[in-house]
């Protein structure tokens, strides 16, 4: 519970209320309230989804009960936080003003648990890793050293590690660079080489090698909203001519993308070893390219002895050639 400056008298505010808070006409504060943090949450989430019953779907809770936890939040505000319509909710005014500092608490709660927790003997750590990365021998050697700990993985999507970083879900993720990495501490372990991914058919699956000449007509698929550094890395846009590279389809997820390569609608840049995933695919190495860089990744603040020892075991355990 937080403890927050209030409306003196309790209640759900009556229309009058509603009416005169729209109108700029403030309450007398002074009493304190205790503002429970899970309605905070609930009130982020109904924000976000804009809906009642998705909202609720998210939280894994019951629709009137989300309803009921919502007035019983604006009772202790004194204000209306949503306006209720036939197709959802809208923010008024007084929700879009406390919408960032209710996430702000939400963000700080988390902080505070995660750094009482780091400054205490660690006892748990999750471990995060992307597609096409394998932490089990790093994995294997904490659990080796910390038999008494929690060891967990999580797996993660490649855009995902920043986010599960920050929201405390892991506390330490494999990613590729470049990334989007602001805020975070960052280690790099190893290089990977990169190929071109393309059908089994090809006219050029049967290369030893590849560079971005042979590919400059190829039309490559495109994800929208992603960091722009990170799709002209893995484009390769522009081409060392200053031509951009050829536009392809466009992508709704990344998985999307296998399917497109197999039935020739495009080809795609990738670290080396996916194309074993479909019998109809073959990668070719890429030559005259940069290879993408394997990092780990932690939040600065973590000085835990969990991810500090396991920072260290990844420079040793997680690369290409392993020592054991």
């Amino acid at each position: 519970m937080l403890a927050i400056v209030g409306p003196r008298r309790g209640g759900r505010p009556s229309p009058g209320r509603h009416c005169a808070m729209r109108c700029g006409h403030r309450p007398s504060y002074g009493a304190v309230v205790d503002l429970d943090l899970r309605l905070v949450r609930y009130f982020a989430a109904v924000a976000e989804h804009r809906h009642f019953g998705r909202a609720a779907a998210a939280l894994h809770v019951a629709q009137p009960s989300l309803s009921r936890q919502i007035r019983s939040l604006e009772e202790q505000l004194g204000v209306v936080l949503f306006d209720r319509t036939p197709r959802g909710v809208d923010l008024t005014e007084a929700g879009a003003a406390f919408l960032p500092r209710a996430r702000a608490l939400l963000q700080s709660a988390a902080e505070a648990v995660a750094q009482a927790r780091s400054a205490a003997e660690p006892t748990r750590i999750t471990i995060g890793y992307i597609p096409g990365t394998i932490v089990t021998a790093a994995v294997r050697e904490l659990r080796r050293r910390h038999p008494s700990a929690d060891v967990r993985t999580r797996y993660l999507a490649w855009h995902e590690p920043r986010e599960a970083l920050l929201d405390h879900r892991v506390d330490a993720a494999l990613l590729r660079l470049p990334a989007y990495t602001d805020g975070l501490s960052v280690t790099a372990l190893y290089d990977e080489p990169r190929a071109v991914v393309l059908p089994s058919t090809h006219r050029l699956a049967g290369k030893d090698s590849l560079t971005l000449d042979d590919i400059a007509d190829e039309p490559m698929p495109r994800l929208p909203g992603v960091d722009p550094a990170w799709a002209s890395f893995w484009l390769a846009d522009p081409r060392p001519d200053g031509r951009p590279a050829p536009d392809g389809p466009v992508l709704t997820s990344v998985e999307d993308k296998f399917e497109l390569i197999a039935s020739g609608e495009a080809v795609v840049i990738m670290p080396a070893g996916f194309a074993a995933l479909r019998p109809d695919l073959t990668e070719v190495p890429l030559h005259g390219v940069a290879p993408c860089t394997v990092a780990l990744a932690t939040r600065p603040a973590e000085k835990g002895r969990l991810v500090s020892d396991f920072r260290a075991i990844a420079r040793r355990y997680l690369n290409p050639t392993p020592s054991r």
